[in-house]
C-alpha cells in the first residue's frame, strides 16, 4: 500500500466546510476545463476518428457509449466513451456477476470476454475515455476529480464515501495514476476523498501531466 493510501482519512460530509476552496480556485479550474479539453479534442481528433472507423468495422452496435453515471451533489449525468464491448453488454453481465474481482458495489474482472478486439486497445491505452472531454466542456465533468460511479454503485456507498459527490466528477485523480483497476473499492473511496482534502490548482496540474505519462499502455486500465 503506497503513503497515500495509507493515510488517515477524516473527510466526512459534516466537516467538509473546513476544506472548501476559494472562488478563485474554482474560476481556474473552470478555465483550465474549458481550454485545455478544447485543445485536446482538437489534438486528438484524427486519433478519435481512426478509432471511431475501428470500432464500427470490428463489431456491431454505436460508436460511443452512453451510460448514466452520478455526479456533483448526486446529479445524474451521461457520461460518453468510445464503445469497447459488444453491443448487448450489459445483458451478458447477468452470467458473469459471479466472477467479479472487485470489492464493494463494482464489477471488474480482468480477462472479461465482453471486450472486443478494438476495445482491449482502447481500454488498455485509456482512449476510451476521450469523449469524455466533451462532458467537461458541458462542465458534467473537471478534468481532475473523483471517477464518477454508476447510481446502483452510489446507493451502496456509506456516507463517508458520499462525501465525494460535493465535487464535480473527473476524468483523472490518484486513483487514475496510481494502480486504477489494482487498487481495490475502499482504497478507491479513500483517495477521492483524499484529492477532494488536498485539491489545488498545482495538484491539478501535476496530476494532468502524472495522466499523461501514463496515458497510453497502463495494463491497469479500466
Amino acid at each position: 500500500m503506497t503513503e497515500l493510501q495509507s493515510r488517515p482519512m477524516e473527510v466526512t460530509v459534516e466537516n467538509m466546510e473546513k476544506y472548501e476552496k476559494s472562488t478563485a480556485y474554482y474560476f481556474v479550474k473552470r478555465s483550465m476545463d474549458l481550454i485545455l479539453s478544447f485543445i485536446g479534442i482538437i489534438a486528438f481528433s484524427p486519433m478519435m476518428l481512426m478509432v471511431a472507423i475501428a470500432i464500427k468495422l470490428d463489431s456491431r452496435g454505436p460508436v460511443i457509449f452512453s451510460q448514466m453515471r452520478v455526479g456533483m451533489n448526486g446529479k445524474p449525468f451521461k457520461m460518453y466513451k468510445f464503445r469497447s464491448m459488444v453491443d448487448d453488454a450489459e445483458e451478458l453481465l447477468v452470467n458473469l456477476r459471479s466472477k467479479n474481482e472487485m470489492t464493494g458495489p463494482m464489477f471488474k474482472i480482468k480477462k472479461d470476454p465482453r471486450i472486443t478486439r478494438v476495445g482491449k486497445f482502447i481500454r488498455r491505452t485509456s482512449i476510451d475515455e476521450l469523449p469524455q472531454l466533451f462532458n467537461v466542456i458541458k462542465g458534467d465533468m473537471s478534468l481532475v476529480g473523483p471517477r464518477p460511479n454508476l447510481p446502483h454503485e452510489v446507493i451502496k456507498f456509506t456516507e463517508y464515501q458520499k462525501t465525494k459527490l460535493i465535487v464535480k466528477p473527473g476524468l483523472t485523480c490518484y486513483w487514475q495514476v496510481m494502480g486504477r483497476s489494482s487498487i481495490d473499492f475502499d482504497d478507491w473511496m479513500r483517495l477521492d476523498l483524499e484529492y477532494i482534502r488536498d485539491r489545488s490548482t498545482m495538484l491539478d496540474i501535476k496530476l494532468i501531466f502524472k495522466t499523461l505519462g501514463v496515458f497510453f499502455g497502463d495494463e491497469n486500465a479500466e
